[in-house]
């Protein structure tokens, strides 16, 4: 049973994961709307906008346009024929992570030595990792964001095997340099910092057409997409947050973003 309560927007952020923004976002294009907005201009949000909030977060999951969720949501006017649908749903996704952690696990094998994968199998399931990370740039800059990653599917729409092996060796040896310059106190908007994400920019460039304003965006994103953040921590544990204050540096002093 559910307790009365309201949320204020910071808090139900909070609760849920994601950010204000993006939660005023959801209100300007009319996907949630709170319960109320106090005489100060403050948004509250009761029990039937954290049900409505899960399905929205349940649908993004499944990687559903905001464009469509709305006519989605409103159609559904039975809270558990609807969630046990989208439940059925996620088993769904599940099944196909499960495939792309096969594939992971083929692939290490064979770089051990101890089998091998074809190239349709080293492909497979693949196409489902950057799904989180596009809607969250989504959520913050519409359909600008949507329009940049049809351009970066463009790009690498010719890709085969070794490039992306290129792409990702070239990644993993700059987030070294980029941990042991972490390492040495170098700051992240200290030129030498700087010099590095010179690179990285350069990188991103090839994959997705990012203006400064993106750019700086995606320093945020670093930290606040748990997929981004786990990658790099990989690497090394310290190294998000500081990657993500050059790549905003980076995006101020060397691009000329202007934060608002």
């Amino acid at each position: 049973m559910f307790v009365s309560v309201e949320h204020s927007i910071s808090q139900l952020a909070r609760l849920a994961g994601i950010s204000s923004r993006t939660l005023r976002h959801y209100h300007d294009i009319g996907l949630l709307v709170p319960s109320r907005i106090s005489s100060s201009g403050y948004r509250w949000y009761g029990r039937r906008q954290l049900l409505r909030l899960q399905r929205i977060l349940l649908l993004r999951e499944l990687d559903v346009p905001l464009s469509q969720m709305r006519e989605i949501l409103d159609g559904q006017t039975d809270e558990l024929t609807a969630l046990r649908r989208h439940r059925g749903e996620l088993v769904g996704e599940r099944d196909r992570l499960q495939q792309v952690i096969d594939t992971v696990e083929r692939t290490i094998a064979t770089l051990c030595g101890d089998s091998t994968v074809s190239d349709e199998e080293f492909f497979a399931g693949l196409a489902v990792g950057r799904s989180r990370l596009r809607e969250d740039l989504a959520d913050r800059y519409g359909a600008a964001a949507r329009e940049h990653f049809v351009a970066a599917g463009e790009a690498t729409a010719g890709w085969g095997r070794q490039d992306y092996q290129r792409a990702a060796a070239e990644g993993r040896h700059l987030l070294d340099e980029m941990s042991r310059a972490r390492a040495l106190g170098i700051a992240p908007d200290a030129t030498e910092a700087l010099d590095l994400v010179t690179r990285h920019h350069a990188q991103v460039l090839a994959v997705w057409p990012a203006d400064a304003a993106a750019y700086h965006a995606l320093g945020d994103l670093l930290l606040d997409n748990p997929d981004q953040r786990a990658m790099i921590a990989q690497v090394d544990p310290d190294l998000p947050p500081w990657l993500s204050a050059a790549i905003k540096a980076y995006a101020v002093h060397r691009l000329g973003h202007q934060p608002t």
